[in-house]
């Protein structure tokens, strides 16, 4: 399907910035505001304006009066120049009951080429996704308070089929976030889960994505106030609640499947003899809040880490080669273990010893690339769901309620982001102008990209 590559192109673009590509409607985590974006964008303890309904909504308790807000910036430069993201945020106070909330997330994906099956330009099309949340938030005593936020998004990536293909590149879907913030005199610690709903589909559903559950949480230190000068610093950890499962042998037999879900044998079968699958998959929603903690480490068996290239035949064993060191001649070992034939897909050597060779052995613990199977169920470690999350450190300079310096730094080891941030603030009256800059080497997607956003008080 020529749309259906058209799809992917665009997935990639929007995933290519995060480390999260096994979730859909990666939009929703982009984080808006220059001050969030000039701070690493740590902010769920902090949440003291109206970005409070997208990093977490139990900021909106603490809050009175009314506020609007507005950002503007021109996404991923380094990828395009013609992707842009557009937020707006209000709230509200009602009180003696709390305050509302909300936001409006419009993403512009710019213009497509649409080409026929045979590659040939027949057209352009535009995409765009755009999310509505209605928050609320409300405080449980003098020091907490908790909030929700309900959210309709819809992403428009492609609207036509290609001669004659059916159905759109076009989904809509819900999803609702949850927040709890804690105050004290110089401490906050606030912690939200966003973006828990039902996974997202354009066509096929078996084919769904996740969605991009995210759990933030993280602290708030006032490290000195006094009548003219301000210093914060604050710092959050992301972890994303998905859990999703490579192919792997659950039951230690060496195979892949072979088996329905109840029971009977079959060969290509999802599942082994005791009913669980063994191809690759991923939790639902409500099972992944949980499964997340311990897909990496606890769940799971050996991988299945290679196999046949073809996609005629796909290799669902588990091992079955080994090293031989040092042969007498390749020839006498290729004629003795089938080298060259279909028994050995990649005969391959040792970087440290180059006169080692993979081998066919019936328990052999690795594959035919010559990469460990056998066992890696016992190598994961709890530290593997540490070194997936993403730690966001900042700090703000305020000196009198007017004007602000920040600084930040993302960090995040799976997804290759550790970037700096900066920026700065001036606040008069009821309005306040922020500018946020995310650095970083030069080609990365988010490297260069600039914020501008207005805050009003009614």
């Amino acid at each position: 399907m020529k749309w259906l590559v058209k799809i992917t192109a665009i997935s990639m673009l929007i995933t290519s910035a995060w480390a999260v590509g096994e979730a859909g409607a990666i939009f929703l985590m982009i984080a808006p505001g220059a001050g969030p974006a000039a701070t690493g964008e740590a902010q769920v303890a902090k949440v003291g304006d109206a970005y409070a309904s997208y990093y977490n909504p139990a900021g909106l308790g603490f809050l009175s009066g009314r506020e609007a807000a507005l950002m503007h910036v021109n996404w991923l430069p380094n990828l395009a120049d013609d992707l842009f993201y557009e937020f707006m945020a209000y709230r509200h106070e009602v009180p003696g009951l709390g305050t509302f909330g909300g936001h409006i997330i419009f993403l512009n994906l710019g213009k497509q080429i649409q080409t026929d099956e045979n590659g040939n330009q027949i057209g352009v099309f535009r995409s765009n996704m755009w999310a509505i949340t209605g928050s609320f938030g409300t405080m449980l005593n003098a020091r907490s308070s908790i909030g929700v936020s309900a959210k309709i998004f819809h992403q428009k990536l492609f609207d036509k089929g290609v001669s004659g293909e059916a159905g759109k590149g076009i989904s809509t879907d819900f999803a609702f976030d949850l927040g709890y913030l804690w105050k004290s005199d110089r401490i906050n610690f606030g912690i939200s889960i966003a973006n828990i709903g039902p996974s997202i589909a354009f066509i096929d559903e078996n084919q769904a994505d996740p969605a991009p559950t995210n759990m933030r949480m993280g602290v708030k230190f006032d490290v000195f106030k006094n009548e003219f000068n301000r210093l914060e610093l604050f710092f959050d950890m992301n972890k994303m609640l998905v859990a999703s499962y490579s192919e792997m042998d659950w039951d230690d037999n060496g195979v892949i499947g072979g088996y329905t879900d109840n029971g009977n044998e079959s060969w290509g079968g999802d599942y082994n003899s005791d009913g669980q699958q063994e191809t690759a998959y991923k939790d639902k929603w409500y099972k992944a809040l949980f499964t997340s903690w311990l897909d990496d480490w606890y769940l799971g068996g050996d991988l299945n880490l290679g196999g046949w290239t073809t996609q005629q035949e796909a290799d669902n064993v588990i091992g079955g080669y080994t090293w031989i060191d040092n042969p007498l001649n390749t020839d006498d070992i290729g004629e003795i273990y089938g080298k060259g034939d279909s028994q050995v897909s990649n005969y391959v050597s040792r970087p440290e010893c180059p006169q080692c060779e993979i081998v066919a052995e019936e328990n052999g613990k690795l594959n035919e690339w010559g990469v460990k199977e056998i066992g890696t169920g016992d190598d994961r470690k709890f530290s593997a769901e540490f070194k997936e999350m993403v730690y966001n450190f900042g700090a703000e300079y305020w000196y009198t309620d007017n004007f602000v310096l920040r600084g930040g730094f993302i960090y995040d080891e799976v997804g290759k982001i550790k970037v700096p941030t900066f920026g700065a603030g001036i606040h008069l009256g009821q309005y306040g102008f922020d500018f946020g800059y995310t650095a970083g080497k030069s080609g990365h997607p988010r490297a260069n990209t600039m914020y501008f956003s207005l805050n009003i008080e009614i």
